[in-house]
C-alpha cells in the first residue's frame, strides 16, 4: 500500500511542477517571440508558443529520482528482483530521452533537418536493446513464438522509431497527441500496478501528471490572451519514446520480471496505440503510392480528414479519442474469444473501411460546399 501512496505523491508532484513551469515558459516565449507561426498546413490562426514539451523530461526525471529514492528510504523499493537490471534500463532510457530532448529543442527553436532527427532517433532507439530489453516473443501472433535476439533487437529499434514518429506525426490538433498518450500511459500504469512493478507504474503516472497541466493550456487556453501552448517536437518525441519503452518492456517475455501476463502483450500494447500507428502506416503507403517523399509534411493524417469532414479541431480531437477507445475495447474483448491473429487483422480491416468511409464523406462534403 505504501508503494501506491508514493506513486500518487509522484503523480501529484508532476502535476504541480508542470502547472508552475508552463506559465513561465509562456512568459519567456512571449518575450523572446518563440512562436509556431501559422501556415497553409497548420490549423491554428495565431502565433502560439511551441515549447510546452520542454517541461516534460525535467519534471519526469525529477519526480522519478526523488520518489524512487523515497521508496528506497522507506524500504519499499526498488522492485524486489533484478535491481541492477531495472537501474540499467532506466539509465539507458534517460540517455535516449536526453538525445531526443536536445534534438527536439533544436527543432522547436531553429529547425533540424529530418535526416539528422532520424539519426538521433535511431541512436535513441538503440538504448532500449542496450539496456537488455527487446521483443523476444510474438506469443503465437501469425503463428510465431520465440524469436532470436538477432531478429528481436533490430525489430525493437524499428518499433521504437516507428512509435516515436507516430506520436510525433499525430500531434496536429490541440490535445490529440497528449490525449492519446495519456490514455495509453494510464493503461500501462494500471497493467504494471497489477504486476506489482511499481517503478514502471510510477513512470507512467508521473508522465500522465506532467501532461495534464499542458493539456489544459493546449486545449482550453486562448491564444489571443497568451495562454495557449503547443508541446512541439520536444514533447512529442519524449512521449513517443517513453511509450516505446513501455511497449517493449511489457512485450518482452520475462517469466521473472513479468510472470503474470494474461493476454497477448503485443496486442494489448498495439490496441492503445492503434490510431497513431495505423495512421502513420496509411500515410506512408499513400505517399509511396503517389511517389511523394515519405517524410514531406502534408494534410493527409487522420485529424486532417476529420477537419475536412467539417469537424471543429476540438470535435475532431474528441471523436478520434473515442474512436481509439473503441478500438481498445474491441481488441481487448476480441483477444478473449478469438484467435489473436484474427483480432489484429480485424482491427486493420476496420481501420481501412473507416478510412474509405471518411474519404467518401469528405468528397460528399466538398461537393456540398461547392454547390452552396
Amino acid at each position: 500500500m505504501e508503494n501506491l501512496y508514493i506513486v500518487l505523491l509522484a503523480f501529484v508532484s508532476a502535476v504541480a511542477m508542470g502547472r508552475m513551469i508552463i506559465p513561465n515558459i509562456l512568459i519567456i516565449s512571449m518575450r523572446k517571440r518563440l512562436f509556431d507561426v501559422p501556415d497553409a498546413r497548420k490549423v491554428h490562426k495565431r502565433p502560439v508558443p511551441r515549447l510546452g514539451g520542454v517541461t516534460f523530461f525535467p519534471v519526469i526525471l525529477f519526480a522519478m529520482c526523488v520518489f524512487t529514492a523515497l521508496r528506497v528510504v522507506t524500504g519499499n523499493g526498488p522492485d524486489e528482483v533484478h535491481v541492477e537490471r531495472v537501474a540499467c534500463e532506466f539509465m539507458f532510457l534517460v540517455g535516449g530521452l536526453t538525445l531526443l530532448y536536445i534534438v527536439g529543442i533544436g527543432d522547436d527553436l531553429v529547425g533540424v533537418r529530418y535526416r539528422r532527427k532520424f539519426v538521433i532517433q535511431i541512436l535513441s532507439a538503440a538504448m532500449i536493446p542496450l539496456s537488455g530489453l527487446y521483443i523476444n516473443d510474438f506469443y503465437g501472433l501469425f503463428g510465431i513464438g520465440m524469436i532470436p535476439a538477432a531478429v528481436g533487437i533490430p525489430l525493437t529499434m524499428l518499433l521504437t522509431v516507428f512509435i516515436t514518429n507516430a506520436v510525433n506525426l499525430i500531434d496536429g490538433i490541440d490535445g490529440l497527441a497528449s490525449g492519446l498518450s495519456m490514455v495509453a500511459l494510464l493503461v500501462f500504469g494500471v497493467l504494471f500496478v497489477e504486476l506489482n512493478q511499481w517503478i514502471y507504474a510510477m513512470l507512467a503516472f508521473v508522465t500522465v501528471g506532467v501532461i495534464i497541466p499542458f493539456f489544459s493550456y493546449n486545449v482550453f487556453g486562448r491564444a489571443e490572451m497568451g495562454r495557449k501552448i503547443f508541446m512541439g517536437d520536444t514533447g512529442s518525441l519524449t512521449l513517443g519514446f517513453i511509450l516505446s519503452f513501455f511497449v517493449v518492456r511489457y512485450c518482452m517475455y520475462d517469466p521473472v520480471m513479468l510472470p503474470a501476463l494474461k493476454d497477448n502483450p503485443l496486442l494489448v500494447s498495439f490496441s492503445v496505440l492503434l490510431v497513431p500507428c495505423l495512421d502513420v502506416v496509411r500515410v506512408v503507403l499513400r505517399r509511396a503510392r503517389n511517389r511523394r517523399p515519405l517524410f514531406l509534411p502534408d494534410k493527409t493524417h487522420i485529424h486532417h480528414k476529420f477537419l475536412a469532414m467539417g469537424f471543429s479541431p476540438r470535435g475532431a480531437m474528441v471523436t478520434i479519442q473515442l474512436m481509439s477507445a473503441c478500438f481498445f475495447v474491441l481488441t481487448m474483448v476480441g483477444i478473449r474469444y478469438l484467435d489473436n491473429t484474427l483480432v489484429l487483422l480485424l482491427d486493420i480491416a476496420l481501420w481501412t473501411l473507416l478510412n474509405v468511409w471518411f474519404n467518401r464523406v469528405i468528397l460528399s462534403f466538398g461537393h456540398k460546399n461547392r454547390r452552396t
